[in-house]
This record gives C-alpha cells, sequence and structure tokens, in this order.
C-alpha cells in the first residue's frame, strides 16, 4: 500500500508540473490505487476549498501561479519597442503577473489586441514573470476607437475623441469609404503595422455630424462597443409576441397592486402591494407583495431573444436615449405593467412582523393589473397631504399602507446597518433639440426607499428560495474592502481626526460611525467619498460570497428582468424549482452559469463608463461659454500627473495638470494618494475644497482642464505669479538630494 502523500507534497508536484495535473497524473505520480484515491479526492477537495488549489477543467493548478498553456493577448509594445502580454486566465489575488511575448523569426507579425495560445516558462526577470512563445492565434479582435477624420493630400487622419487617448491614426486613400472632412467615423486599425510614424487604420462606419446633440450618446454606444441594433431573428420573435393569457397562472388582478417609478420611466416591470397582517399571531405586522413581469415566458432559453439579451446584458441609460436589453415590443408593452391591462407576473408575497423582520415568503406565477401607474413625486405629494385627485381615491387603501410596511422596514434596516453613504446625485436635464438645459440634484424622497427597500426584500427572498430549492442562480456580490483600501481609508480618517478601529471583523455599522462623526463637519464629504472609493466593485457569481454593502448573507437580483439578464437567469431558476412550466434554466444556462456571470459583470462595468463617459461631454458642452469662470469643488483624484476635481455646482470633474501647479517639482506619493511639493511643502489631497478657474472645455471629450487659485481658502503659495510661470522641471533624484541637505543643515543646527 502506498503511503498517501501530504497537502504540502502535493502542492509541491502540482507546482512542479503545471500541465499535467489531472487527479489521475497526481495519483499516478504517487502510485495510488483503488481506496488511495478516494483519500487523494479527499485532500484535493480540502485544497480547493482553502483555495490552495484550483480546479480549471479537470486540472488543479496553484491559482497564483499561470498554466503553462494559456490564452494571453498582445499589448501596445513598450518604450523599448518590448512587446508584453496580459494573461486572460489569471485568478490569483495578487496583480497578473508580467508576461513578456518572445517572438520567433518564423511568427506572424502580431499587434496589440491579438490574442494567442502561448507556452509560458516561469523566470526571475527584473521586469517580468514569465515569458511566452506562439503556439498558434486564437483569433483577432482588432482596436477600434471613434474619432473625427481630417482628409489630407493622401488619405486622411484620424483624431480621437478618447480624452483618455492623445495618439492619431493614419488612414490610407483606399480605406476612407468616402468620409469627409470633420465627420466623426469609427475605424479599426489595419493589419499592417509600420514601425514608424502614425498606426494605420481603416474607417468602418460614418458616423456623421459630430457637433450634432444626438452625436455625444453616439460616440459613447461606439466607443464602448455596446450593440444598439437587434438581429432581425430577434425583432421578428418580438413582433410575433402576444400577451399572455390566464391558463394555469395564480389570478391576482383583484389586487390592487401599483407602479411606482420615474416621472420620465421607460419601462415599468415592478409593481406593489401592501396591507396589514390579520393573523392573530402578527398583530401590527405587515404582508408586502412585489410582482415582476415575466419576461422569462418571451425570452426562452436558446431563442434569437435570449441570444441578444445575454450579449447586451443590461440595457444602457443617456439622457436623450437608452439601449435596451429587449426589444421596445416587449420592454415598453407586454413586459411592462401599465395601468389597468392584465400582465404576467412572476410575485412573491412577504410577511413581516411589526418590527420589519420577514416571517415568510411565498412565490407564484400569476397575472396582476395594476390600478395605477404612479411618479415618486405623485406618490410623495399624496403622502405629504397634497394629493392628486386619482392618489386622493387611492390614498387609504393602497398608498398609506405601503409606506406604513416601510416605516417597518425602516427598523429592520437601522439595526442591519447597511452601509449609508450620502453622495447626492446629479442628473443632466435636456432640451427637446438634446442640448444641455440644466443640471440638478436628484431629490430623493421617502417614496424612493420604500421602492428600494421592497426590491431588497424581494431580492433576498428571491435568494433565500433558491438556496431552499437548492437550484443553481447569480447572486449578486459586493466583498468587503481590501486591507490596502481599508488601510488607506483609516489613514485618511485619523488625519481628519476620526477613528476607525483596528483588530475587528469589518461591518459596515463601524463605517457607519465612522460617517456619523465626520457628519455636519467639514470632512463630511471627504470621508463619504473616501469610504465609496474603497469599496470594490459589485459583480455576479454563481457561488454565494454575501453583499457586504447591504450587510446581506444571501442576495441575489431578482426584480428587474427587462434590463438586468441577471435578474431573467433568477426567474428561470425560480420557474425549474417550482416547475411552472418548460421555459426554466436550461441545460446550457446550467453549464455556462460561471461564463454568464463574467460576461454581464463586464457588460455592466461598460454600461457605467459610457454612462459617465456621455454625462463628461454633456457637462463639458454646458460650461464651455463659461470657460475663464471660478468654481468651487473639492479634491476627487491624485495622480502622478495631475489632480481631479469635482465641482461643486455640476458634479462634473476637471483636471489640474501638474504642470500648472507652479515652479516647484511634486512628489507624488500612492500610497497615501497627495502630491507634495518639494520646496513649499504642500499637499495636495483628496476631500480637500479648492477654488478653480476653468481653462478650457472640451464638448467632443468630455475634457475639463482646471487652473487651481485656492486650496482651504489659502492662495497658492507664490502668489498669481507662481501660478501663471513656467515650471521648472527638476529631476526627482536631485529634489531628494536636495532635501536630504537641508534636514542635514537643520538637525547640525540643533546639536549646535
Amino acid at each position: 500500500m502506498a503511503r498517501i502523500p501530504s497537502k504540502q507534497e502535493i502542492l509541491d508536484w502540482i507546482s512542479d508540473n503545471p500541465g499535467a495535473a489531472a487527479k489521475r497524473d497526481i495519483a499516478k505520480a504517487f502510485g495510488l490505487k483503488g481506496a488511495e484515491r478516494i483519500e487523494l479526492k479527499r485532500l484535493l477537495k480540502e485544497l480547493e476549498a482553502d483555495g490552495a488549489v484550483e480546479r480549471n477543467r479537470r486540472r488543479f493548478r496553484d491559482p497564483e501561479k499561470l498554466p503553462s498553456v494559456t490564452v494571453v493577448q498582445i499589448l501596445a509594445p513598450d518604450r523599448n519597442g518590448d512587446l508584453f502580454a496580459r494573461p486572460l486566465e489569471w485568478q490569483g489575488d495578487a496583480p497578473a503577473p508580467r508576461v513578456l511575448f518572445v517572438a520567433r523569426k518564423s511568427d506572424d507579425a502580431l499587434g496589440e489586441g491579438d490574442r494567442v495560445l502561448a507556452k509560458l516558462v516561469e523566470v526571475e526577470a527584473e521586469d517580468h514573470d514569465y515569458e511566452a512563445r506562439l503556439i498558434r492565434k486564437v483569433g483577432t479582435n482588432p482596436i477600434r476607437i471613434v474619432g473625427i477624420f481630417r482628409t489630407e493630400a493622401e488619405g486622411g487622419r484620424i483624431v480621437p475623441v478618447d480624452k483618455g487617448a492623445d495618439k492619431e491614426w493614419r488612414v490610407p486613400a483606399g480605406a476612407t469609404e468616402g468620409a469627409r472632412d470633420g465627420e466623426l467615423v469609427e475605424a479599426e486599425l489595419a493589419s499592417a503595422r509600420p514601425r514608424l510614424g502614425l498606426p494605420r487604420a481603416r474607417i468602418v462606419e460614418r458616423l456623421g455630424d459630430p457637433s450634432a446633440p444626438k452625436a455625444v450618446s453616439l460616440i459613447a454606444i461606439h466607443q464602448h462597443g455596446i450593440p444598439d441594433a437587434f438581429s432581425d431573428a430577434a425583432v421578428a420573435e418580438a413582433d410575433a409576441a402576444k400577451p399572455l393569457p390566464l391558463g394555469d397562472r395564480e389570478d391576482l388582478r383583484s389586487l390592487p397592486f401599483c407602479t411606482i417609478d420615474p416621472s420620465d420611466a421607460r419601462d415599468r416591470d415592478d409593481a406593489c402591494y401592501a396591507h396589514p397582517d390579520e393573523t392573530p399571531t402578527n398583530r401590527g405586522g405587515h404582508v408586502v407583495w412585489v410582482a415582476i413581469a415575466d419576461v422569462a415566458a418571451y425570452v426562452t432559453p436558446a431563442s434569437a431573444l435570449d441570444r441578444d439579451a445575454r450579449t447586451r446584458g443590461n440595457s444602457t441609460y443617456f439622457p436623450d436615449r437608452v439601449v435596451p436589453m429587449l426589444p421596445d415590443r416587449l420592454s415598453g408593452d407586454l413586459c411592462s405593467l401599465h395601468q389597468a391591462v392584465p400582465r404576467a407576473v412572476l410575485a412573491v408575497r412577504m410577511v413581516l412582523d411589526p418590527e420589519g423582520n420577514k416571517i415568510s415568503h411565498r412565490f407564484t406565477r400569476g397575472m396582476i393589473q395594476s390600478v395605477a401607474s404612479f411618479s415618486y413625486e405623485e406618490v410623495q405629494a399624496a403622502r405629504d397631504g397634497a394629493p392628486t385627485e386619482r392618489a386622493a381615491k387611492l390614498l387609504p387603501e393602497v398608498i398609506t399602507p405601503l409606506y406604513e410596511a416601510y416605516f417597518a422596514l425602516r427598523k429592520a434596516r437601522e439595526r442591519r446597518q447597511p452601509l449609508d453613504l450620502e453622495l447626492p446625485e446629479r442628473r443632466v436635464e435636456l432640451t427637446e433639440d438634446g442640448r444641455v438645459k440644466s443640471v440638478a440634484f436628484k431629490e430623493r424622497f421617502d417614496a424612493h426607499k420604500l421602492i428600494e427597500e421592497f426590491m431588497i426584500l424581494a431580492n433576498v427572498s428571491a435568494a433565500e428560495e433558491l438556496i431552499r430549492l437548492r437550484r443553481p442562480l447569480l447572486f449578486r456580490v459586493h466583498e468587503e474592502p481590501s486591507p490596502l483600501k481599508l488601510e488607506a481609508l483609516r489613514e485618511v480618517a485619523e488625519a481628519s481626526g476620526f477613528t476607525l478601529a483596528k483588530g475587528q471583523v469589518l461591518k459596515t455599522q463601524h463605517l457607519n460611525r465612522l460617517l456619523a462623526q465626520a457628519q455636519n463637519t467639514q470632512f463630511d464629504e471627504l470621508l463619504n467619498m473616501t469610504t465609496l472609493r474603497s469599496m470594490p466593485q459589485a459583480y455576479y457569481h454563481p457561488e454565494n460570497f454575501g453583499h457586504f454593502g447591504l450587510a446581506l448573507r444571501n442576495y441575489a437580483h431578482f426584480t428587474s428582468p427587462i434590463r438586468r439578464y441577471s435578474d431573467l437567469i433568477v426567474h428561470r431558476a425560480l420557474i425549474t424549482g417550482h416547475g411552472w412550466g418548460k421555459d426554466g434554466l436550461s441545460a446550457w444556462d446550467i453549464e455556462n452559469l460561471e461564463d454568464t456571470a463574467q460576461l454581464i459583470s463586464d457588460t455592466e462595468r461598460r454600461s457605467m463608463a459610457a454612462e459617465r463617459d456621455t454625462n463628461d461631454r454633456y457637462l463639458a458642452a454646458y460650461l464651455a461659454d463659461r470657460v475663464g469662470s471660478e468654481f468651487a469643488g473639492r479634491i476627487s483624484g491624485v495622480t502622478r500627473f495631475g489632480i481631479f476635481v469635482r465641482l461643486d455646482e455640476t458634479g462634473a470633474d476637471g483636471l489640474i495638470p501638474i504642470r500648472t501647479l507652479g515652479r516647484e517639482f511634486f512628489h507624488f506619493d500612492a500610497q497615501a494618494q497627495t502630491l507634495r511639493g518639494a520646496d513649499t511643502g504642500l499637499a495636495l489631497g483628496i476631500g480637500q475644497r479648492v477654488l478653480v478657474r476653468l481653462a478650457e472645455a472640451i464638448p467632443l471629450t468630455g475634457g475639463l482642464v482646471l487652473e487651481l487659485l485656492e486650496v482651504e481658502g489659502e492662495g497658492m503659495p507664490g502668489g498669481p505669479s507662481a501660478r501663471r510661470g513656467r515650471r521648472v522641471m527638476r529631476k526627482p533624484g536631485a529634489e531628494k538630494a536636495k532635501a536630504d541637505k537641508i534636514r542635514q543643515k537643520r538637525e547640525r543646527r540643533r546639536r549646535d
């Protein structure tokens, strides 16, 4: 009988044999047979649970190392002309290791964006951890940009509209697609890449006049690659759809459901109803119903609608338009819970005790008929004593019970202590022709909070129900801050005179206590902003890692299947779990759940970036006529090339380039997120109040360039002449030597 290896011996063998680490390979290496393999399987499961190894298909590997053969994406050449590559399958906690691509003479020419299957060899080098050699190309993903075409004698060039891009592209005469000078175009990098000169591109689409108001969101759509046209098959499926009959559904049409949405809502996919619980054992309790449009009945697995929805991942919202996840026939009609129209839903009935604790829940596939399509403003006005005529009729039976249930939920929320950030949102309002009319704060009423709490409760119930049914689903995951970001937050808090205790398991109540300390002080916004920056982004995953920000153990998205693919997956899981039909989770859905989670997490970030860029462009256009004006603001970000400032009036972010900060050299401290003057010691950090002058506004890119006038009410050292003067470039090494010499002189004086 062979000796069972220790866990460390197994780890060492996997590390030494990354290309052959299947379970049978490990068993063969240690001579394990029969029952010994069962013990090996148990050890491997324990190592996997501990995170010491990761199973990829049938092989095990060290998650902190790259496999010997993997797919990498080629990056742009560095200043030395070397090609580095980004590993696409990195799963470690630390930043991905650097991979140097070593080309052979016989290899095809590769460039930025190419994906290749490569053989990796771990090395010990100063600037990289692995060397990669080409096995084969696995397909290309041409780099694309949106920019302004400028005609020249032979073809032309493209000036990018991305404020993060500074390199122009050359377009040969035969690749212009007839584009005119000054026209907005989309182009992709050509295959031929000269060693010298501008990269070559070919125009793939002409997008029209860049100054047209509608071009603002169009630029973001093309720049971020958001699909904005449905396939013919998907449109045909949507057009053929019909209202669903009652059939086997539970008839809930007698219950006075209502929808509460923004006044300009494009879809209404959730409705609610509440009433006092009449159960003798739950006096003072509440019953809350939440009904969600039954999108799964129309968007079935493997259909054209399903393929398009999964590719989009979610709807994307701009001030002037929406790029929906589903065609308007569904999102604006059949799956929208219009007033007085019967609509198919998935609904959940939740029972609360007087303190807002959920006692029970029950899901059903039903049919409702909304009694009213309210706006937040109308509901809040009715609650505050100024109801409209229709709201007055529904106040006792519909609106008042909703608020009573909400007040109970608010008690439970206060006990749970989810993260309570105060960061007001701003809304870009447009004129009819698409130009910016105003930038205003979004008003936030109890009506907003009411719907938020009801939706959170329904989402928790969906997650708990699918866990009970042991059905696969996509959880909404929000992990706690990393130790590094938490330490940075602690440093900012201590520098502001507050404390964030160490040596304890971090809970949201600790952060709320910190925010409460800073409330109504000069550090209020600073601590809110810094806390937000310390938070990781939420994402989707088939495993449950909890939701830190909401202080919830089980959380999934159930309430918006019109605009989020994750919610559609949860609906299908509920349908399968309860046996409500054949339109539940397919075998393909289950097999590809992790890939779907990654895809829709990425599409969500893509939409957020596109929405942010669009708002930046609108704000730059709004401020273009006020160049030279002074604005109050707060430092929102610090980099080695300058400072970002968020303006109080509009919420727009502008850059103060480091070259404009005066004559001295500024040292960048990445950990403390500060710039410090070498001569004056002036420290510039996140959260400081500043007065700036708008030097430049560029609507095409959304860029704002600012000039720093005051910091915390004090003028810049050196006065106006220093600000206007040309900065004297000094090497950091020389500055350090100078600082050391000054410090030595001071020490000698003290000793003398």
